[in-house]
């Protein structure tokens, strides 16, 4: 961590709020994110919310909390949740954490897509791990270009799609990520080469290097299956319009009409021919 970043990040973080006002802010992050939480193995027990607690005196003991130390000592600075069998989705309640630093939340039982505010919920975070959870859906944009001093990002062991946000690169202090095992497709960033392979692998969509693994055969095989469903849908349209067409035209028709199948049918075969006449008698 350079000394002009620590100087910039500790100066946001500090000159954000006082130390008073930040306390009952951080009691409720707590309370919310326990709320929004499944926890079938008591992990989160300690979370007594007692009138001491809510004064802030007793929250930096609660299990996986982690408090700034000296004048910010009731502040959440880490949340380290890691391996505690919770349950649910992305939970809630931590913008009311403002300077929490780092978010541990892996190898749990978590769910679902990450809200698309989640940059907004954590300014200050430099190290976000999500990973061996169920989460699932793309990866927010905003994710890393809202995220300025994210340093380590782990996504890995998830159920993520799509494509990599290309913002991603930009960020300047990201030293340490993590996508591997998912089901992200799509070109790999040029900038995010500078990353080993290993940070990608388990994503079979993916292509490009660092990966052992060329695009232009993974495109051109995409592209067949986009044409041939193309032409699957434009067979089944085409067959759906000549229906209703044969079908107006022979409920108009005064007298017969003859409609020409191809192919299998129950009905009786023409003799020299594949196709099928049936024939349909008017009024006279």
């Amino acid at each position: 961590m350079s000394m002009d970043f620590m100087i910039v990040w500790l100066f946001l973080i500090l000159g954000s709020l006082s130390s008073c006002s930040g306390t009952a802010s951080d009691v409720l992050c707590l309370q919310r994110l326990k709320g929004s939480l499944g926890d079938p193995n008591g992990a989160l027990s300690s979370w007594n919310f007692s009138h001491n607690a809510t004064e802030g005196h007793d929250i930096c003991r609660f299990t996986g909390v982690e408090c700034w130390p000296d004048y910010y000592k009731n502040r959440v600075m880490f949340l380290h949740l890691g391996n505690l069998g919770l349950q649910g989705s992305f939970p809630r309640g931590l913008q009311f954490c403002k300077i929490l630093t780092t978010l541990n939340l892996s190898v749990n039982s978590l769910s679902g897509p990450l809200p698309a505010d989640i940059s907004l919920q954590m300014p200050y975070v430099t190290h976000l791990n999500l990973s061996h959870n169920r989460f699932s859906g793309e990866i927010p944009a905003d994710i890393s270009r809202r995220l300025p001093f994210i340093m380590a990002l782990d996504l890995s062991n998830n159920s993520f799609s799509g494509e990599i946000p290309r913002t991603i690169a930009d960020l300047p202090y990201l030293n340490t990520l993590n996508l591997q095992s998912n089901s992200l497709s799509c070109p790999i960033p040029g900038s995010l080469r500078r990353f080993p392979a290993q940070d990608f692998a388990g994503n079979d969509g993916l292509c490009g290097a660092p990966l052992d693994r060329k695009c232009k055969e993974r495109l051109r095989r995409r592209r067949m299956r986009l044409g041939l469903r193309r032409v699957n849908d434009a067979s089944s349209v085409g067959a759906a319009v000549g229906f209703v067409v044969g079908f107006v035209a022979a409920f108009y028709s005064p007298h017969w009409f003859a409609f020409v199948f191809s192919g299998p049918t129950s009905c009786v075969r023409a003799s020299d021919s594949s196709e099928i006449i049936i024939s349909v008698i008017g009024e006279s």
